[in-house]
């Protein structure tokens, strides 16, 4: 059974192909990792970065509370695929108490259930495919994140379109509705931005704002 330390806890159940990454990760971050399958031998393999880890025939109400579940801050639940052991098994997180949970979704409509039920709710199928497709699609855009439905945080690299100039002459605040908060050049990068840092062709900035707006600044930069 997991026992409550001060440092935070998370909680993995289904040791899928992301659910044992995600564990994995978790525990080479340094953080306390519960993990539970019916699977022994991923439990096998999970023992070898958590002395959390335990096979699990079903995920009742008491297995789980035996388990120490309710002693996890964050709980994620991974069984995207079995879509009634999934909800049932969110209920019964949030019943016993979990600050947070967090489940993975095969669909739309699994993740309008679990959303009602008071859960964080990832597709990460579905976003690795956007992903890749925006990589496909988009000629400057290096790499991003998304934080909202309509804001993302983007690496874009630099044409000669704005080169030698500096990040006041440049204005993307003003023409774009953007805000840079890194900078690397020549290898090094800065979260220091200047009003008067100089940017160079093939720099690479990181821009925060509007998706649509970060796709205007690309256009511009391939004119």
């Amino acid at each position: 059974m997991l026992n409550k330390k001060n440092n935070e806890m998370y909680g993995v159940i289904g040791l899928g192909h992301f659910g044992s990454a995600l564990a994995k990760t978790l525990s080479e971050a340094g953080k306390d990792v519960l993990v539970l399958d019916c699977n022994e031998s991923k439990i096998k393999e999970a023992l070898s970065y958590t002395d959390h880890a335990y096979t699990v025939d079903h995920l009742s109400k008491e297995t789980l509370q035996e388990a120490g579940i309710r002693n996890c801050d964050t709980v994620i639940v991974c069984i995207g695929e079995k879509i009634d052991t999934s909800i049932l098994t969110v209920l019964t997180v949030i019943g016993l108490g979990v600050k947070r949970v967090i489940a993975k979704a095969i669909s739309y409509e699994q993740g309008i259930v679990l959303e009602k039920l008071g859960a964080e709710v990832v597709y990460p199928e579905r976003d690795m495919a956007v992903r890749l497709a925006n990589k496909l699609t988009t000629s400057r855009i290096m790499e991003y994140i998304t934080l909202s439905e309509e804001i993302d945080i983007s690496e874009l690299k630099l044409t000669r379109k704005l080169n030698d100039i500096t990040i006041v002459e440049a204005n993307l605040r003003k023409k774009f509705g953007l805000n840079i908060i890194a900078l690397k050049h020549n290898g090094e990068t800065s979260i220091e931005i200047e009003p008067d840092q100089m940017l160079m062709e093939n720099d690479i900035i990181v821009v925060v704002g509007k998706r649509l707006n970060i796709k205007q600044l690309e256009n511009y930069l391939n004119v």
